[in-house]
């Protein structure tokens, strides 16, 4: 378990670990500011590796916020031992997530965000966005950093496979073989579609990234709008025959 580190915007480093058994990479983002922010922190059996990965782009007692989109294991299932680490840090996620799940089982309370609020750590502006079942669970949200243009997109544009580099080729291509894939599989479901699938990747458009910060495969560098726009098609195209 040998995690590569490239930095994907300014001050915004990525953090890849392949795991063979599940033939996926997973990535937790470290951004390096005034306030250091971790945005997912892998799955527990990653934390060693990945706390090392974190050091060598800043010391992770200094984290203040530890980031994800929704309560899942490799979103935020490391969650207690870097606040252990961190006796500054404080877990933020969306009102719902911090209600129901994190407020209940994390060893210190959350920092709720409402839809739209702004979180601030230094040079970058964070804004969070409600994003209830996209990608999935009611408790869902996603970062935009407002300074650098940098969508966190949890499991949106998911790609299989290892990550060979900072920015993924082929990026559609991977995500519609990722998503055919997983459709034909026992994790059918895996992301839900309906009306509400088609209104927020509509607002993500609207936002214009530049960058685009994948939980799962390689990021996106360019026309992000057109990037969410393709998402959708791709999405409309293997989803709703599902959803009718």
């Amino acid at each position: 378990m040998q995690p590569r580190i490239d930095e994907i915007a300014p001050d915004v480093f990525r953090i890849a670990t392949f795991l063979p058994a599940f033939q996926l990479g997973f990535n937790v983002f470290v951004v390096r500011d005034e306030e250091p922010l971790l945005y997912h922190t892998g799955l527990p059996v990653m934390f060693p590796a990945v706390r090392d990965a974190v050091a060598q782009v800043v010391d992770p007692a200094s984290l203040r916020w530890i980031g994800f989109s929704h309560y899942e294991p490799d979103e935020c299932g490391a969650l207690d031992a870097f606040l252990a680490l961190a006796p500054h840090a404080q877990p933020v996620c969306g009102r719902v997530g911090a209600a129901v799940c994190i407020d209940q089982v994390a060893s210190r309370r959350a920092r709720a965000l409402d839809d739209g609020e702004v979180l601030v750590t230094g040079r970058h502006r964070f804004r969070y966005l409600a994003t209830p079942h996209v990608p999935h669970g009611w408790d869902a949200g996603l970062l935009f950093d407002e300074s650098g243009r940098t969508l966190f997109a949890s499991d949106l544009f998911q790609q299989a496979g290892p990550v060979d580099g900072p920015f993924a080729t082929h990026f559609m291509e991977r995500i519609r073989d990722s998503l055919v894939a997983t459709e034909s599989g026992p994790f059918r479901g895996y992301i839900p579609y309906g009306p509400w699938t088609v209104a927020t990747l509509a607002r993500l458009a609207d936002l214009e990234p530049r960058t685009i910060a994948t939980m799962h495969g390689g990021a996106y560098e360019g026309d992000g709008r057109a990037a969410v726009h393709d998402l959708a098609r791709v999405l409309e195209d293997v989803l709703a025959p599902r959803a009718a």
